[in-house]
């Protein structure tokens, strides 16, 4: 085999940072062809565009368009048009990352027309059926035949669950990587100027989810946390346009605008979010990504979820669950601004090197077959 036809996915913001070292790895070895699908899952410049261009994504080859939607709506266009690219383009194999419904999509069409499917990011359970993520992952899982994953809890849930061995590959994390590979460009951001905050003074909140922002209750305990905080930090909000959406129609707006230290901004570009990230006092998320990313930085990140589907960032991390409850909140806080919180360590392979290592075994295993 002279190279290897790799169609790599991307359909939403967190795929972005997951797929840029492994074009990168992949780039100069001429073993691997790569081809760059956008489902354009996310298409709007902050969400989409913007990351292309601080993570030096090159333009996609082919953009699917299919932007926003009910679940079953946007991934059944996503495979519609997802099949066509499939036999055009008569890829060996068809790179997933991340939990997105393009992910899910695009394995499933891959599947079926007997094109191997390889996961970045496998193995992850939150045991919530509730998420579409955890739906999203338990399905791409069963059909991938190369699994790629970030942390032991994954490859200990994929052996439970039957997959074999020989098909499970502990790497790292490609989210890392780019953090890694971005480095510098994020230490010449001038954020902190921009948003008028200085290190130390200030957290970082995004929150999004249906279970923390679709109902009055849930808003007003979230805004009753910030009520406290923000009597000692400011809080520097980067909002989602489904979140704000939400507290404008729950009838929210006037408390938001009556607090002071509290910073809306847009959704950020990767090098400006990171570098606030990196010098908050704290993160307050209901995100995944983030989690793994703070643990990177030993920056406290308070999760406000029951659960995770990336416990490693607990139990070796500098990650809490707090989920809604106001007084766990508030007594993580404290233990931050008075020293006490625990520090946490970098996990193990998390290293910057994770899409190598997933490059040089797609490498070996096709090599083997040829």
């Amino acid at each position: 085999m002279s190279d290897l036809k790799i169609l790599h996915v991307v359909g939403a913001r967190p795929n972005f940072m997951k797929i840029a070292p492994i074009l990168r790895a992949m780039k100069n070895d001429p073993f691997f062809q790569s081809v760059l699908v956008h489902t354009n899952q996310h298409y709007d410049v902050n969400m989409s565009d913007v990351f292309f261009r601080d993570l030096g994504i090159p333009e996609p080859d082919v953009h699917l368009n299919v932007g926003s939607g009910t679940h079953a709506v946007q991934t059944a266009e996503i495979m519609k048009r997802f099949e066509d690219v499939l036999q055009k383009k008569r890829p060996d194999v068809v790179l997933v990352v991340g939990d997105v419904n393009s992910t899910l999509a695009c394995s499933i069409t891959a599947s079926k027309l007997c094109i191997p499917v390889a996961h970045v990011e496998a193995g992850l359970r939150s045991n919530d059926r509730s998420m579409p993520e955890e739906i999203n992952r338990l399905v791409t899982d069963v059909i991938a035949e190369y699994l790629f994953t970030t942390e032991k809890s994954g490859t200990e849930n994929l052996l439970k669950e039957g997959k074999p061995q020989n098909q499970i590959f502990f790497v790292g994390h490609v989210m890392i990587d780019s953090l890694v590979y971005a480095a510098e460009t994020i230490a010449k951001s001038e954020a902190l100027t921009r948003w008028n905050v200085k290190p130390q003074e200030y957290i970082i909140v995004t929150l999004h989810r249906p279970s923390n922002v679709d109902q009055p209750e849930t808003l007003e305990k979230i805004f009753n946390v910030f009520d406290e905080i923000r009597k000692d930090l400011k809080i520097i909000f980067p909002i989602h346009p489904r979140t704000i959406n939400r507290i404008k129609s729950l009838g929210f707006e006037d408390r938001i605008n009556g607090m002071n230290n509290l910073i809306f901004t847009e959704p950020l570009g990767y090098i400006d979010f990171l570098k606030l990230m990196k010098h908050a006092k704290f993160v307050l998320t209901d995100s995944g990504g983030l989690q793994e990313e703070t643990t990177y930085l030993r920056i406290p990140c308070l999760t406000m979820r029951a659960n995770t589907e990336r416990p490693v960032t607990v139990e070796v991390g500098t990650n809490t669950l707090v989920g809604l409850d106001e007084g766990k909140i508030l007594s993580c806080f404290a233990a931050i601004m008075n020293g006490t919180y625990k520090s946490g360590r970098i996990p193990e392979l998390w290293d910057g090197r994770a899409a190598e290592r997933i490059a040089e075994c797609l490498k070996k295993s096709f090599m083997q077959v040829a």
